[in-house]
């Protein structure tokens, strides 16, 4: 979510501040389909938050910058094709290169290690029992959690694909630099909503950038208009400070830029009162503040974190429903970076 994070849209909606809550029935998957449900694991495996709390916790100490990759790893899992863990695998039985190896993620995709120590701990308690995909869900609640806001509860029950490919990411993903009416149809395409886009965006309160995903804001917008007009003057000298206009070859992770310039490490409101000041990072994030589909509920966030904070987590528990795979469909891999070979498949969990 370092966050290389992408805004999103879908359908025009009428919205009302305060019509949108979080009610139990909707973590706990109370006509919600998906045969996902909170406490999946309280008698197979009734210490599997804990485990994956103390977990995150113990790598957040040593990373402070680690909930923003965690929010990002579980984004760029469900978006491509569901939340399914095809993001962890290292190769699969196709032998076509996978989803963490795609231009979308590469050398910006952080957390795994995390993962696997979770994994590796719960299959000392719980054998063969709890999915890679439950686990970047949870992992990614610890995220949010530790980043400020209510520790939710998380509806669980997800199976781990046996699929991953470059290509899917490289064509789901949005990128900073595209435009949001893209962006819209990509989001349309998985029933997210315009209300859905803005609120999923406030991810960008934390996390960082490299440089190269802004520059052509700063240095090079359009012919005889160098920096972007819908960028904060001031805001784009001190970015300048940071961002080189040349990044040397191989050295993109080392030229970074946060996220939020005002609180980096805090999931809050800021990242809307930021667009209403034209300091949006990315192109598409600024955009938002002035569609006319958008706008208004920019500005119904920015007055509001409260309100904001309800929706975010609504709609981490929606997106954490995308696409699962349930029941007889995948499996429970032992590594969450392989799939399961005979004689250790797991049918059925």
């Amino acid at each position: 979510m370092e966050i290389c994070h992408r805004p999103i849209a879908a359908i025009i909606l009428i919205f009302t501040l305060f019509a949108n809550i979080i009610l139990p029935s909707e973590a706990r998957g109370q006509g919600l389909g998906n045969d996902l449900h909170v406490g999946f694991y309280s008698k197979t495996c009734p210490q599997v938050e804990d485990i994956v709390s103390d977990v995150v916790k113990r790598f957040q100490a040593q990373d402070p910058k680690l909930p923003p990759a965690l929010l990002r790893l579980f984004f760029h899992d469900c978006f491509v094709k569901g939340c399914d863990a095809s993001i962890l695998l290292d190769a699969t039985p196709s032998g076509q290169p996978v989803e963490k190896l795609s231009e979308a993620n590469g050398k910006t995709l952080r957390g795994l290690e995390v993962i696997d120590e979770i994994k590796a701990e719960l299959e000392k308690s719980c054998p063969r029992t709890v999915s890679c995909a439950d686990i970047i869900a949870y992992a990614a609640r610890e995220a949010v959690a530790l980043a400020g806001l209510p520790r939710h509860d998380v509806p669980a029950g997800r199976r781990d694909s046996t699929t991953s490919r470059a290509t899917d990411a490289d064509v789901s993903l949005p990128t900073p630099t595209m435009p949001l009416q893209q962006i819209i149809g990509i989001f349309n395409q998985r029933n997210f909503s315009l209300e859905d886009i803005v609120v999923m965006s406030g991810a960008h309160s934390i996390g960082e950038s490299q440089c190269n995903q802004v520059n052509r804001r700063i240095y090079t917008f359009a012919p005889n208009v160098p920096r972007d007009p819908a960028l904060d003057p001031a805001y784009a000298d001190e970015l300048a400070q940071k961002c080189p206009a040349q990044v040397p070859p191989d050295q993109e992770l080392n030229f970074k830029v946060n996220l939020d310039p005002v609180t980096p490490e805090v999931l809050d409101n800021q990242y809307y009162l930021n667009l209403q000041q034209k300091k949006g990072l990315f192109q598409s994030d600024q955009a938002l503040a002035t569609h006319p589909g958008t706008q208004e509920i920019v500005n119904q966030m920015a007055a509001s974190n409260e309100a904001w904070t309800k929706r975010f987590i609504k709609n981490m528990i929606k997106m954490g429903r995308s696409q699962v795979l349930t029941r007889d469909e995948g499996e429970i891999r032992l590594n969450c970076r392989e799939f399961n070979k005979e004689p250790d498949r797991i049918d059925n969990a």
